[in-house]
């Protein structure tokens, strides 16, 4: 039976035992009664249920399966109750939570804990945005990472001012919707970012960058002028601050939390941080469940570090 709960005391009630935590996962997977059951291996949805009710097995491929399989706990050892409060803490903390402080907090190792959150930020990937954003759409950009002056002189690149040696992270806010954040090689092209991801002849506004140039063509385009001091006009209604209080969630996490994140992993903080911002009017428990909702699809250490 899916459980409902408000806080974390609550949901360690609700999941006194591991048994009690499969169950959950079971409810959120196949329903109450089992009504969606099928098997990971084959998809076929002739399931027969062990009196254990911990284990299944397919009356077409024969393969025996828990209710882990095929998903981001597969062949994992830590128990589901432990999951359960990382899944709470990377959804209920504002600004996520760091490897460290989840080790000490469900003891197990940091290497574990990094490895745990890295399959929580899969979990919470959007694979596809087939929707197109609407009117009225904040567009920005933002970069992440130190300042050339403060590495190492070897490490340093030339021209060490601005954007330099940073990635670049473009993004989107719909006012009435979600956001989505993106790592992207370059700023050049940004426009055709924007004609992919927002519905033409919506209002869009941005700064007053000059990639943005052109988008009048397709978009009722807006800019706000930030180097002369302007940050809204016609009433307030054109700014992007929104999407720039957005970035501040972002970078909060980021330099707050984790303090320094590889180019190479920098997308997958993204898709956290943005799910949890596109969720943040969600309750506490619902955002537990909506997550093991999208729980589907492996993620294995040796894909995460090659």
């Amino acid at each position: 039976m899916k459980m409902q709960f408000d806080s974390l005391f609550e949901m360690m009630e609700a999941f006194p035992d591991e048994q009690s935590a499969i169950d959950h996962l079971r409810a959120i997977r196949w329903g109450n009664d089992n009504e969606t059951a099928h098997c990971p291996h084959c998809g076929s949805t002739r399931v027969m249920h062990f009196k254990d009710r911990k284990n299944h097995k397919c009356s077409d491929c024969r393969k025996r399966f828990s209710i882990k399989v095929g998903t981001i706990f597969a062949e994992s050892k830590i128990p589901l109750r432990k999951w359960f409060m990382a899944i709470w803490l990377i959804t209920s903390h504002k600004k996520g939570v760091a490897s460290t402080t989840l080790a000490k907090d469900i003891k197990v190792t940091q290497k574990t804990a990094w490895f745990m959150l890295h399959r929580l930020r899969h979990a919470s990937r959007t694979p596809s945005f087939n929707r197109k954003l609407k009117s009225p759409v904040e567009v920005d950009e933002t970069f992440m990472g130190g300042k050339e002056k403060n590495k190492h002189a070897n490490k340093r690149l030339k021209a060490g001012r601005g954007p330099v040696g940073k990635d670049v992270v473009w993004g989107a806010l719909e006012r009435t919707g979600e956001f989505r954040a993106f790592h992207i090689p370059t700023l050049r092209g940004v426009a055709k970012v924007v004609k992919a991801h927002v519905e033409p002849w919506s209002t869009v506004i941005t700064d007053e960058y000059a990639g943005y140039k052109g988008l009048s063509k397709h978009f009722h385009h807006q800019t706000v002028n930030h180097s002369a001091g302007e940050y809204a006009h016609t009433g307030n209604y054109y700014h992007t601050n929104s999407i720039e209080g957005a970035w501040s969630h972002i970078k909060r996490q980021i330099y707050g939390i984790h303090h320094w994140v590889s180019s190479k992993h920098l997308h997958r903080y993204l898709s956290e941080m943005t799910w949890r911002y596109n969720r943040r009017e969600s309750g506490e428990g619902q955002r537990v469940n909506l997550l093991l909702e999208s729980i589907s699809g492996r993620l294995t250490y040796k894909e995460l570090i090659a």
